[in-house]
């Protein structure tokens, strides 16, 4: 009965930004538990090609589809499109993001605006199309990839901050309108992983990295395999009476106002 409850076989699930990182991790999760994987991009359909190779290797049935989520006109036939040749779209896992590290007195509004409408505004964008389907037909998943910057602020990250704290109000105005339809929405934030981006200032000495390790009580980065485990919980029926919240993947970090210099 247990395994019955976190199944997703017979479900499609479409993993935005799904390419690499974070969002492969997930999405390798969801194919593991019995999903099919559809995937998106937007840069070269060669780089979307070999991750669905990537995926299929592992023995999951994966797809894959080149559009922007920040672009409406993309997003609405790219979801008729996956819903015609793969299946209707039963769980959305919203992780496409950028960030762009310059302190908020030098950002040109320009760089802001293009943090948001990818953080904010794409997340609003791919959900509509997907959402009305989901409560046509009364049933839906939805995961928003949220961050810590959800609650916290920290230099250099302003824009990134202001969207993915806007990402949480939004989860949980979706979560408000869209229950009474059976469609949950919840939202992951991922604390500090070890990933190809961040493989630069995860060396011993380095002042980010024993930030890091400092900072979080697990005292290591995360592994984005991590990460499955929500989703999946979030994914499937497991998770029937849950919606509008954000679970938070980040090792204890939000729980401590850190370690007083010099303690072990």
């Amino acid at each position: 009965m247990s395994s019955e409850l976190f199944s997703l076989k017979g479900k499609t699930a479409l993993i935005t930004g799904a390419t690499h990182g974070i969002g492969m991790a997930m999405a390798m999760g969801l194919g593991k538990a019995g999903a099919k994987i559809v995937i998106n991009g937007r840069s070269s359909q060669e780089k979307i090609d070999r991750a669905v190779e990537t995926y299929q290797a592992a023995g999951i049935e994966a797809y894959g589809y080149r559009f922007d989520v920040t672009d409406e006109n993309q997003v609405v036939a790219a979801v008729d499109k996956i819903e015609q040749e793969v299946g209707a779209v039963d769980i959305l896992v919203n992780n496409a993001g950028i960030i762009k590290r310059v302190p908020l007195l030098d950002m040109p509004v320009a760089d802001f605006e293009e943090v948001i409408k990818t953080d904010l505004t794409g997340v609003f964008t791919m959900t509509r199309p997907v959402a009305r389907k989901m409560v046509e037909r009364r049933a839906g998943k939805i995961i928003n990839i949220c961050s810590m910057m959800s609650e916290l602020g920290r230099n250099s990250v302003g824009a990134y901050a202001a969207a993915k704290g806007g990402l949480k109000m939004l989860t949980r105005n979706m979560a408000t309108e869209w229950a009474k339809h059976n469609v949950q929405v919840n939202g992951i934030g991922p604390g500090y992983f070890a990933t190809s981006q961040t493989e630069p200032i995860r060396v011993d000495g380095h002042p980010m990295n024993d930030f890091i390790v400092s900072r979080t009580p697990a005292g290591k980065w995360g592994d984005p395999d991590d990460l499955q485990g929500a989703a999946i919980f979030l994914a499937s029926k497991a998770s029937n009476f849950v919606t509008g919240q954000v679970v938070y993947v980040d090792g204890g970090i939000l729980a401590t106002i850190g370690r007083p210099a010099g303690e072990n």
